[in-house]
């Protein structure tokens, strides 16, 4: 079902709601990521509470855990709760996600960033230039830190029908990014749960199992696509 509030209010709406999940969670990630061990190709996640996994009944349940077992992936999952590329963050290099995933040295990196921006664009329209900015230097650092690995940036996800404008103009931003690095891009992720509520979890902003599921089958057949 499509919401009819007007825009203005569903901004604000949506504001407040990823103010509240954002809420008591520590907004940097509090210590380095530890390679698992075996013998398949490591593969990083640089994302936010929906590659993190939040409203899922367990971290197995999660798109990147379903995706990585799958396939015999080593998974690297700092991911964290609320955080943008400018949203919900204090720390711009070393302690920061994109300093944890080089560190880690892994052979391919996913990043799923840009959903919790549009809060920060709202908030902080004198500021917007900054999202644009920084996606590129995250991306560029990524590339510059990890010169041999693969590099696939997901559209941002979102998680209600009504898509205020920001939605598009970062997705733009993200597939600018990812062409300017020469990066694989994955289009259409914003769009993967959407219209339909069964699966999402009882909070109404992170997707359930069902809903992690269909976004590991979605991303599954694009990973495919590439050769991953």
């Amino acid at each position: 079902m499509r919401m009819t509030k007007p825009l203005a209010a569903v901004i604000t709406a949506f504001a407040a709601a990823g103010l509240a999940a954002c809420a008591a969670i520590p907004p940097e990630p509090q210590a380095t990521a530890t390679p698992p061990d075996g013998d398949g190709p490591m593969v990083a996640f640089y994302g936010d509470s929906y590659t993190l996994g939040t409203g899922a009944t367990g971290a197995d349940a999660r798109w990147s855990t379903i995706i990585s077992a799958d396939r015999g992936w080593r998974e690297v999952n700092p991911s964290v709760n609320g955080l943008g590329f400018i949203n919900n963050r204090s720390v711009f290099g070393d302690g920061d996600l994109p300093s944890i995933i080089i560190d880690a040295a892994p052979d391919v990196v996913i990043v799923t960033m840009g959903l919790n921006d549009n809060f920060a664009y709202e908030r902080r329209p004198d500021e917007r230039d900054r999202i644009r900015e920084q996606i590129g230097i995250d991306l560029n650092r990524l590339r510059d830190g990890l010169p041999d690995a693969r590099i696939v940036v997901v559209e941002p996800f979102w998680y209600t029908d009504a898509r205020p404008d920001s939605v598009q103009i970062i997705i733009d931003w993200v597939r600018e990014g990812a062409e300017a690095i020469g990066a694989d891009y994955i289009a259409g992720a914003s769009r993967y749960i959407e219209g339909r509520p069964e699966l999402m979890a009882a909070d109404g902003l992170h997707p359930n199992d069902d809903g992690y599921a269909v976004i590991a089958e979605r991303l599954d057949v694009e990973f495919a696509a590439l050769g991953l």
